[in-house]
């Protein structure tokens, strides 16, 4: 990489980082390169003995990096310059390699293959951070906590319907990056402005052959300046990243000293603080919203290069160029931070527990609304707890207190049930049907013991 980042360079995952490594570029041309001369000698387009040349030049070959980066700041692409080292001395690999190709299929059809590779890993350590959460869902399917909106406590919830959140929403962003992923794996092989006139009238079995030959699909319809597949793509890449943003962030808030609900695990100094000694810092968290931030940020940009003018675009391709490769380093990487956090979360239900009765059991106050709702009908019962609620933070009672005298004052002897166990709604259901849809679509064939 030309310039360091700290970021990624210290803290990213190494296998997302090198996805799009120069040394895997290349290769990666060179594949496409290889497959395009074997599908044309197969066609007759070309002789079988160049075929097999070029076969040989590029199982041995060593590109001079140097020599290919100045080629490249001269002509503006590199594979002229590419193509100049590999056939400066066998003439069948000069007369025959690229036989009928633009710059732009073969760039395109390798971008493709990488893509394929890093989404895959992508979806890879995704797996791992979903289980994770289904783990955790499952162990504290029934641990109350306070459930918060609007950054205030409202009803009591379960932790691990706040993971079954997380869950669903990482399950569905790999479904859809696959999808994306999928949709994307389309060979470009049309030649200079995609009508493929200089691959000859063997054009199209030439081209089935060599997404055959790469495992990848073919259309008939050439996208040098159709951008839209890659764009869905970086989308997908994006929607997970910030997913694994919620989490951390969520993380970052429950982790606060004011309500130590949850803390990151890790080893001594883990998230230390240079001046501060007490500090652990929410580091690996800390880490995820930076790196899910730029993922978010570089996600955009493929949507910019979709305006790409005419049969080939002006300067539009380029911003995929850098943009790709990094946002697959940037999401990757988020990914995979986030798999080490949940791995390593560790919850304080009694801490919870605690928590629930910090303002004096205010968050019933729904629970006992629904209780006197049939009584006094939904919208009186609200404007009565209401009043209870303020009266409780008045005079620092607690709402089952202040509920306790209005019923005296009122004349009837109810009793109400405020126990924020027992006014978990759905919570357990929803851990069960976010762990089983998980397990369902990402691992039909894994079966409890």
């Amino acid at each position: 990489m030309v310039i360091d980042l700290p970021l990624l360079g210290a803290l990213g995952e190494p296998r997302f980082v090198e996805a799009f490594s120069a040394d895997r570029t290349i290769k990666f041309w060179l594949d496409v390169e290889e497959a395009l001369a074997r599908a044309q000698a197969e066609h007759e387009v070309i002789p079988a003995s160049a075929a097999e040349a070029i076969r040989q030049k590029l199982a041995t070959v060593e590109i001079d990096r140097g020599l290919l980066d100045e080629g490249t700041r001269l002509v503006g692409y590199p594979i002229l310059p590419l193509l100049q080292q590999l056939g400066r001395t066998d003439p069948k690999v000069a007369a025959w390699m690229h036989y009928g190709a633009t710059t732009q299929d073969i760039m395109d059809t390798a971008v493709v293959l990488l893509l394929r590779d890093a989404c895959k890993d992508i979806a890879l350590v995704g797996a791992e951070l979903g289980d994770s959460l289904a783990a955790l869902a499952g162990v504290h399917r029934t641990t109350p906590m306070a459930g918060r909106t609007h950054g205030q406590q409202a009803v009591p919830i379960t932790f691990g319907m706040k993971v079954a959140g997380w869950l669903d929403e990482v399950g569905r962003s790999l479904v859809r990056l696959g999808e994306a992923r999928a949709e994307a794996e389309v060979v470009q092989l049309y030649g200079a402005a995609g009508t493929s006139a200089a691959y000859g009238p063997l054009s199209a079995g030439t081209r089935r052959r060599v997404a055959e030959i790469l495992d990848l699909g073919c259309d008939d319809v050439p996208w040098h300046s159709v951008r839209d597949r890659l764009a869905e793509v970086a989308a997908a890449l994006g929607v997970l990243a910030v997913a694994t943003s919620r989490i951390a962030l969520e993380v970052i808030d429950l982790a606060r000293s004011e309500i130590a609900e949850v803390r990151e695990g890790g080893g001594r100094l883990a998230g230390a603080s240079s001046t501060m000694p007490q500090k652990a810092n929410p580091i690996l968290s800390e880490t995820i919203v930076g790196l899910s931030g730029m993922a978010c940020a570089l996600s955009a940009v493929p949507l910019r290069a979709m305006t790409g003018r005419h049969e080939r675009s002006a300067g539009e391709w380029q911003m995929e160029w850098d943009s790709l490769p990094l946002l697959v380093a940037y999401t990757g990487s988020a990914v995979a931070r986030c798999g080490d956090l949940v791995a390593g979360l560790h919850v304080d239900p009694e801490r919870m527990a605690a928590n629930l009765e910090v303002d004096g059991g205010l968050i019933m106050a729904e629970a006992l609304m629904m209780q006197l709702a049939p009584r006094l009908g939904r919208l009186e019962a609200h404007d009565v707890v209401y009043d209870l609620s303020a009266r409780a933070r008045a005079t620092g009672i607690s709402l089952a207190e202040a509920a306790r005298a209005h019923a005296a004052e009122q004349g009837f002897g109810e009793e109400f049930h405020l126990e924020p166990a027992d006014y978990l709604g759905e919570s357990e259901a929803i851990v069960t049907t976010a762990v089983e849809r998980w397990r369902d679509t990402h691992r039909p064939n894994i079966t409890e013991p």
